[in-house]
């Protein structure tokens, strides 16, 4: 069949039923980068015929998620364009007008047979059931169809496949071909009218104007079908040809099967509530089959439309390794500026009660002061709440761990007296004067390794472990409540 020209128009057309998939976001965003990248057009429509599973909460999702990760669409709901409407649940008589003409011309036609007919032929035939639709309904006469409906059958419409093999050259993987006769016919609308994903979807790209279809490889084998019904719409006139089609690496997770919407790393919600960056999770879901260099994995969405070629797109298998993920993200999260840092962790610390919305004047330059030290300590944005809450809470909570690690036994009390003795005499609150005083308080005059000495105080001061620059911190908190916070680590010490 003819490939379109023009202008690139790609699409993307998820059905709104529960969590987002990372794969299936995946697929957007390389439909999207082709668009841009060549110039052309992204368009973004909804896949919601079957009502029983969709839901208008799911489809509020789908648009949300989308314009987090930055995917902004050239035509679809809520931006309109020439070719709308964009929901298959509002394009019903266009389906039945295309259905029409499709029987009028006799690519399309009413098949009665029962499932169960289908293998009992096949079987008596000496064949394999799993071969499917075996075409005996091609030429039903009056006689027949009038005594089906006297049986009361309602028939579903299916394609008649064409006798010649179906081929494409596919974007990804090359040339590709399936043999005359392995598709059966298949069904276009059910008993009763309803049409079927099968017949909408490529309707939908043919009456858009579609002119690459980028998608799952593990839908590969439906192309034939989707071929052999654009040669049936150009016949009609309601296509030009079939459009490019690239078939996108499978998205693998653990144990090298599929990543299934069970598992709970394929939910794009958790790396949102987690605190990815939109652009880190963007340059990571983008490592899923292509690499903008062989020795380069960072890089930014704006940086990806510049560089991205489909035909760089691997074949092979892509596994999601949240590790990696991460390690991303904390790379961009480190470039940010800092006041950008400061906007974005905000809502994180505001949701856990430890600042207002809009932060006091105080909280504003606790948060500004901190954040250049906190970024190099971050792979996530939700990180804020553990590392930095202490900052701005009157009493500091122990962590367990912490506790048991270094607030028990008489050489952390020692250690905590000694401090508080330093730092009762430091007059001059400032971080060099706090690092000078307690140096020489808790390594030069205790002879503690530096582990041993400042773990105390970095558990009393902050209650964890890990945290920000301790000296920093204090300078932060204050010397009243440094000086409270030693005091409450030792009563926990000395218990």
């Amino acid at each position: 069949m003819t490939a379109p020209t023009g202008a690139v128009r790609t699409r993307f057309c998820p059905s709104p039923t529960g969590t987002v998939h990372v794969g299936v976001m995946r697929a957007a965003l390389f439909n999207w980068a082709y668009a841009k990248h060549t110039g052309g057009q992204f368009v973004f429509r909804i896949e919601d015929t079957d009502a029983a599973r969709n839901t208008e909460e799911s489809y509020r999702h789908l648009l949300d998620s989308l314009r987090w990760l930055g995917l902004d669409w050239d035509e679809g709901p809520e931006v309109g364009g020439p070719h709308g409407p964009y929901r298959q649940s509002e394009r019903g008589e266009v389906y039945r007008d295309v259905l029409a003409k499709l029987v009028e011309a006799g690519h399309a036609y009413e098949s009665f047979s029962t499932p169960e007919e289908v293998v009992a032929r096949r079987v008596a035939a000496g064949q394999d059931p799993k071969q499917g639709y075996d075409g005996a309904d091609r030429e039903t006469t009056d006689a027949q169809r009038a005594a089906y409906l006297a049986q009361g059958r309602s028939p579903v419409l299916r394609l008649r496949m064409p006798d010649h093999d179906l081929s494409w050259t596919d974007l990804v993987r090359g040339e590709v071909t399936f043999a005359a006769g392995a598709v059966p016919d298949f069904v276009l609308a059910r008993a009763g009218g309803q049409p079927l994903y099968p017949l909408v979807n490529p309707v939908d790209d043919a009456l858009m104007g579609i002119t690459d279809v980028l998608r799952g490889e593990d839908l590969l084998s439906s192309t034939p079908r989707q071929l052999a019904l654009y040669e049936a719409l150009s016949d009609v006139g309601l296509a030009s040809g079939a459009p490019r089609f690239g078939h996108l690496p499978l998205v693998m997770g653990e144990g090298a099967k599929k990543l299934s919407k069970r598992d709970p790393t394929s939910n794009l919600d958790l790396y949102r509530e987690r605190g990815f960056l939109p652009e880190g999770l963007v340059n990571y879901l983008a490592l899923l089959g292509w690499a903008i260099a062989e020795d380069r994995d960072v890089f930014s969405p704006a940086e990806m439309v510049e560089a991205f070629d489909v035909r760089r797109v691997s074949p092979n298998p892509a596994r999601f390794d949240l590790k990696k993920a991460e390690a991303i993200n904390a790379t961009h999260l480190r470039a940010l500026p800092v006041a950008d840092f400061v906007t974005r962790v905000t809502p994180y610390l505001a949701d856990a009660g430890l600042v207002e919305a809009t932060p006091t004047p105080e909280q504003q330059r606790v948060l500004d002061a901190i954040a250049p030290l906190a970024q190099e300590r971050m792979v996530v944005l939700s990180e804020a709440v553990g590392l930095l809450g202490f900052l701005f809470v009157d009493e500091v909570v122990f962590d367990e761990a912490a506790v048991a690690k270094q607030l028990t036994g008489p050489d952390a009390v020692e250690v905590l007296d000694a401090a508080t003795a330093a730092l009762t005499a430091l007059d001059d609150w400032t971080t060099p004067a706090l690092e000078a005083a307690l140096k020489q308080a808790l390594v030069e005059e205790l002879g503690r390794k530096p582990r041993q000495a400042f773990g105390p105080v970095r558990v009393a001061v902050s209650g964890r472990t890990v945290s920000p620059p301790l000296y920093e911190s204090m300078e932060l908190l204050g010397r009243d409540t440094t000086l409270a916070r030693l005091a409450a680590a030792r009563e926990v010490a000395a218990a």
